[in-house]
């Protein structure tokens, strides 16, 4: 077993459109026909390609390895990569709270639990002005999630 970090920063509307979020045959309920078919296109079309974080945090694996920022064999370097990437942006985080130190440090720690057993982080804070930052710590081969999804390092090296 081991852990990817991905991380994204963008605009907010950006990270709203959730067709380009879900692997094509998970949009969410339509109001017509045409619309279903639409995001389907749309999903179908970006979902592979897109930086964007999707819904489910354990589809990450279903992006390219280009998008991997870290693999790491334990969980305790995958939680430093987080708590740097949190303390990177925390300046900027639109929430005072936020930016707590103590507050940061505990999330790191947490995430470190968290894989230890198998599961998968994904965080995301609203940065000043209309820019969100959205972070995620997936566990591979397997995920705890599904199973059944490959790894893309493992994809991509064969």
């Amino acid at each position: 077993m081991h852990h990817h970090g991905y991380a994204w920063v963008g605009e907010k509307k950006t990270f709203d459109r959730e067709s380009v979020r879900r692997p094509p045959g998970q949009a969410p309920a339509a109001t017509s026909e045409q619309e279903v078919h639409d995001r389907y296109r749309e999903a179908v079309a970006a979902f592979p390609t897109a930086d964007l974080p999707p819904v489910q945090t354990a589809h990450w694996l279903m992006k390219p390895p280009s998008l991997i920022r870290g693999t790491w064999e334990e969980p305790k370097e995958a939680g430093e990569w987080l708590g740097l990437q949190l303390a990177e942006f925390a300046p900027r985080f639109a929430s005072e709270q936020d930016r707590e130190a103590t507050r940061l440090v505990l999330l790191a720690k947490s995430a470190v639990e968290r894989l230890t057993w198998g599961g998968d982080v994904s965080l995301g804070h609203y940065l000043k002005g209309t820019v969100f930052h959205s972070v995620a710590l997936v566990t591979c081969s397997p995920n705890r999630t599904d199973p059944l999804l490959p790894c893309p390092v493992r994809q991509a090296r064969a």
